[in-house]
């Protein structure tokens, strides 16, 4: 069982690259809050993840409401906003720009991304960044997206720069009004690529006293667990028998567990069963019984309450939700 893998699925992260920006010093160019545009980019999740990818040059990437902590971003290396923090990239630090919220929409008769060139001497340095979005979904339980930092800054290997940037070059390459069938299916699937890429650098580089879900996927003994969890969710488990698997005693795994993770083992378990659930009934292809039933719940009651207090909502109302259409630019 790939946890990670695992909970990517779960919670339906879905990419989408946006913007070829080709910008010449001196520039600055600003991203509003994902809140602010979420509904426009992808109306069937209820959050979105901005993130940028350097493919020539060097520029400065800031948070706007942290201005003073601008990060150097060279090419072959991602700047991720977990949160959907508004963003600024700029040829210097304290560079501002006005954002467009009128240019995030899904075009009819365009492919996606969009090219943009951004004002400068256009002999000057270049530097040139893709930008784009992954959509998730934050209920009922995304362990993922509680346990990232608010900016993620990672290089993508060597090894994946070379293809991953090879196809995003020949994908970019492809947007020039023809829309090649098949392209921003390829675009989407790369994002995700980098995603997971990023995500791999950011375990790494963690320090060894780092503590929450993302570090506990490194650490043996919770890893471990979350592997029997993950992988079979359905079944009674009790702390003393996850213990037993594991070669702990119950309070020594209890412990750690709860460290790493924030939470308990057994509500980390109910919390990931009622995700599952909610997937299965998302679906509509399967009864609230079934689901109850297929995620370990003896009682269709017990489900239903559990599944309300968490979500908000009866699981009979969450199934019966109707997907919701990608939006459209407005007139």
């Amino acid at each position: 069982m790939d946890v990670l893998s695992d909970v990517l699925l779960a919670v339906r992260l879905n990419g989408a690259l946006f913007f070829d920006i080709d910008a010449r010093t001196p520039f600055a160019t600003e991203s509003p809050s994902t809140d602010e545009i979420a509904a426009r980019i992808s109306a069937d999740h209820d959050h979105v993840i901005g993130f940028h990818v350097v493919t020539e040059g060097a520029c400065w990437a800031a948070t706007v409401d942290q201005p003073d902590s601008a990060l150097l971003i060279r090419a072959g290396e991602m700047v991720i906003y977990p949160g959907g923090d508004a963003n600024i990239l700029a040829s210097e630090p304290g560079m501002r720009a006005q954002p467009d919220a009128s240019r995030y929409y899904h075009p009819v008769h365009q492919t996606l991304p969009f090219p943009i060139e951004v004002s400068g001497d256009g002999s000057a340095e270049r530097c040139r960044f893709a930008c784009g979005f992954l959509a998730c979904d934050t209920l009922p339980f995304n362990p993922l997206l509680e346990a990232l930092p608010q900016v993620i800054h990672a290089p993508v290997s060597a090894r994946s720069w070379q293809w991953l940037a090879g196809l995003l070059e020949a994908a970019i390459e492809a947007s020039d009004g023809r829309g090649d069938a098949g392209q921003e299916a390829m675009l989407a699937k790369l994002s995700e690529l980098m995603f997971l890429e990023a995500l791999r650098a950011h375990i790494d580089a963690l320090p060894t006293e780092a503590r929450s879900w993302v570090a506990g996927l490194r650490d043996p003994e919770v890893a471990a667990a979350l592997r029997l969890l993950h992988g079979r969710f359905a079944e009674p488990w009790t702390l003393e028998r996850l213990g037993r698997e594991l070669g702990m005693s119950r309070s020594s795994f209890a412990d750690r567990f709860t460290t790493y993770v924030g939470m308990p083992p057994m509500t980390y378990l109910a919390r990931w069963r009622l995700q599952v659930a909610a997937r299965m009934l998302q679906g509509g292809s399967v009864t609230v019984a079934q689901a109850a039933s297929a995620v370990g719940y003896q009682s269709e009651s017990a489900f239903n309450r559990a599944f309300k207090r968490q979500v908000g909502q009866a699981p009979g109302a969450w199934r019966r939700r109707p997907a919701d259409p990608v939006p459209a630019r407005p007139d």
